[in-house]
């Protein structure tokens, strides 16, 4: 099935408003392209350790919505002028120039599964949910996963160093608690090591059913584990509930300025003598993480490398 693909240029002062004066008219799915820079709190919701590079704000903005093809697009098009003419009255909406085009029909949520295979992280073979074991690999600790919309398949560096360091600190009474557990797969993990108990918590809504839906497909039960949403470094309700001194293990791969405010927090998570295992670190941030875990009172015991990547395990003594 093809798509018309419509590209209104407007301004970035106006895109919210012209925005809802598209679902109005009953247009969902709105794009909205603009220069406008990422805030802090942005930043911190993303798994990047190295943003881009993005012009000045320039103040245009472009929001493109898709027709099917057998829709009546002039009378819609003529609704949006219509709509754009009045607006311009109270709102400067910029140039109003739309850019007509076609596009194929593309499922995108599950167009990405075409570049994710089955790969080894030593001895563990991590394979898509929707491949299948070879005879060849069924000696070997098989994890089926699939992220969904959830960040976190194990095939990025940073990852793969969490996952050697759990193996190596877990034992058959570990609990863990595996902050931004997105996929779930460190918990999950920490669980085929051997764990007693694993506990993720993510801001994104996506991870919690992620988790659930890899838990399932690895026969972990439901007793084993527990998931929920919220950010452990400023609600404290999310800090209650998850608890106090209670974990043998604590993972964050998350970015290095996120792990500066979470390690003077995550401390009280620690059980005395807990393992803090933290990842997402480009190199040059290594000191940075380093600094902060010294800072909270916790003893440095390795820092490990995978290509540019840098894992920080360190340990509470009191």
């Amino acid at each position: 099935m093809k798509w018309n693909k419509f590209r209104l240029k407007t301004t970035t002062e106006a895109e919210d408003i012209v925005s809802s004066m598209l679902a109005d008219l009953g247009i969902e799915g709105v794009e909205i392209e603009d220069k406008i820079p990422l805030t802090e709190s942005d930043k911190e919701q993303m798994f990047v350790d190295i943003l881009p590079e993005i012009e000045a704000d320039d103040g245009v903005a472009y929001l493109s919505f898709y027709l099917e093809e057998d829709e009546d697009k002039e009378k819609v098009l003529a609704n949006v002028k219509k709509e754009l003419e009045e607006m311009s009255a109270y709102v400067n909406v910029g140039a109003c120039e739309i850019e007509e085009s076609q596009t194929e029909d593309v499922d995108w949520v599950n167009n990405w599964k075409k570049y994710f295979h089955q790969f080894y992280v030593d001895d563990i073979l991590i394979i898509p949910s929707w491949e299948d074991v070879k005879p060849s690999d069924e000696d070997k600790m098989v994890i089926h996963i699939d992220p969904g919309t959830a960040f976190g398949t194990g095939m990025h560096e940073t990852t793969q160093l969490c996952i050697r360091q759990i193996r190596k600190y877990t034992t058959e009474t570990t609990k863990i608690l595996d902050v931004g557990c997105g996929s779930g797969i460190l918990g999950m993990l920490a669980l085929k090591f051997g764990a007693e108990y694993s506990v993720g918590t993510d801001l994104d809504p996506c991870a919690i059913d992620a988790t659930y839906e890899n838990m399932e497909n690895n026969g972990i039960s439901k007793d084993k584990y527990e998931v929920m949403i919220g950010n452990i470094i400023n609600d404290k309700e999310v800090q209650d509930k998850v608890g106090y001194e209670c974990y043998d293990i604590v993972a964050a791969n998350i970015l290095a300025p996120v792990l500066v405010e979470l390690t003077p927090v995550i401390v009280n998570q620690l059980k005395p003598g807990g393992i803090y295992i933290t990842s997402g670190i480009i190199d040059d941030k290594e000191e940075m993480v380093k600094e902060a875990v010294a800072k909270a009172g916790l003893e440095l015991l390795e820092v490990t490398y995978q290509g540019e990547w840098v894992c920080v395990t360190a340990r509470k003594n009191a």
